[in-house]
């Protein structure tokens, strides 16, 4: 159980390192480099264009390894998504710039984010898995948890050494500096590798096999014996996805293009803000086992509707202080809800095409939620020159969760067949 809590904590790691690492660079120098010509916010909406490619890669990619982690395991899959999103994190750092090949630096920066969401797709579904199977029945919860403290621990690598190159660099930081934590990627993926290796399969997945239970095509299979909770658990996170890139990657361009403050400021409250994560994250996870994952989770999408404003506002005072007060607070109403989400989305479906239909439901938001939101955003604060619209941006995202949630069904074995009721007792 241990081999699998450290081998799914270290591989979302190295997997949110890569993804966070280029929506900062999205935000700080990918405009003038890849997308230069125009205003700033105009280059900014160009760059978190292709950051949701990215997202909409991931369903894509939560299909096909979904596909054969219902069949072939949950340890092998797990292993080529993390070589995969290493791969495009790695090309990126030695991407040639616009200046030097032209339109074809976009259309490569492009590519190259289409291989790391479909690598991220990929990964979640089986690091929860592998992690939650292997716990206590009466503790899903925390043990769930843990492979989401990939986002703080990610969010940490990345934003830390952004933060350690621009200082060191200086002024060379967007002719070389950013590229370095994107190169670093290589030696991550070696030390997630060798953990992977020393991992036992999954003992749920080993049951449905044993019992000879394995779905021919799960993708098919999960969408005709449990839609509904593919598309409730996507809907369920636009109030926890969509802020989130708000809070970490938007903010960023909001500070430096909109509020003219410095980027090392925001980036350090960042960092502090994600280490608390680490802490808060299986803290709630683990109030989601004593007191039931709705009412953690709906806590979170309150406080999270309720902070809107205030969000905002605290930025605007431009007050160092209040913006960091701002930005960690923003982040502990996100892990309210991202300690228990784990659980509440893979115990919704049958163990037999879980890896494909926690998957799929987790990786759609990335459509409907996470992808654009910072876009959504940009496009809101150039058109209007003011936060209020992404405020209630967030608050109609609240809803949306608050009423998913609501219609979510409490538990897989609910309605679930008797076979697989019965090699859930086994396992």
């Amino acid at each position: 159980m241990r081999r699998a809590t450290y081998a799914s904590v270290v591989g979302t790691t190295i997997e949110w390192y890569d993804f966070f690492l280029y929506g900062t660079a999205a935000a700080l120098v990918f405009p003038q480099l890849f997308f230069p010509g125009g205003d700033n916010l105009a280059g900014v909406i160009a760059a978190f264009s292709t950051q949701f490619v990215g997202f909409v890669a991931r369903p894509v990619g939560a299909a096909i390894f979904g596909h054969y982690g219902d069949r072939i395991g949950r340890k092998t899959t797990l292993m080529v998504t993390l070589f995969l999103m290493a791969f495009g994190t790695v090309l990126i750092g030695v991407l040639p710039t616009y200046q030097a090949i032209g339109v074809w630096a976009p259309i490569l920066l492009t590519v190259l984010r289409i291989i790391q969401g479909i690598g991220v797709g990929g990964e979640w579904g089986g690091s929860v898995l592998i992690a939650m199977e292997w716990g206590h029945k009466e503790r899903r919860g925390l043990s769930a948890s843990w492979p989401q403290m990939g986002v703080p621990l990610g969010l940490i690598l990345s934003t830390g050494l952004v933060r350690l190159f621009s200082g060191i660099t200086g002024a060379d930081f967007a002719t070389y500096g950013w590229r370095i934590p994107f190169l670093l990627s290589i030696i991550l993926v070696g030390v997630g590798l060798f953990v992977r290796l020393r991992v036992v399969e999954s003992p749920e997945f080993e049951a449905v096999r044993k019992a000879d239970k394995v779905v021919n095509v799960p993708l098919m299979e999960a969408f005709r014996r449990q839609p509904k909770e593919i598309l409730l658990s996507a809907f369920v996170r636009a109030s926890e996805q969509a802020p989130f890139y708000i809070f970490i990657t938007f903010v960023i361009t909001y500070v430096t293009k909109q509020l003219k403050t410095s980027s090392d400021a925001i980036l350090v409250d960042t960092l502090i803000a994600a280490a608390l994560g680490l802490i808060s994250i299986p803290v709630f996870g683990m109030l989601s086992d004593r007191f039931g994952r709705k009412l953690v989770y709906g806590i979170g999408i309150v406080a999270t509707a309720l902070y809107a404003f205030p969000y905002f506002g605290l930025l605007n005072t431009r007050d160092s202080l209040l913006i960091a007060v701002a930005v960690v607070v923003s982040l502990i109403f996100h892990d309210v809800q991202y300690g228990p989400q784990a659980a509440l989305i893979a115990e919704s479906f049958d163990p037999d095409i879980r890896y494909t239909g926690a998957g799929m439901g987790y990786q759609l938001a990335s459509v409907i939620a996470g992808g654009p939101a910072p876009l959504i955003a940009a496009a809101l604060l150039q058109g209007t020159g003011s936060s209020t619209p992404i405020s209630i941006y967030i608050i109609i995202c609240a809803a949306v969760s608050m009423v998913a949630l609501l219609l979510l069904p409490k538990r897989s074995t609910v309605g679930a067949p008797a076979a697989s009721r019965k090699s859930m007792r086994h396992a």
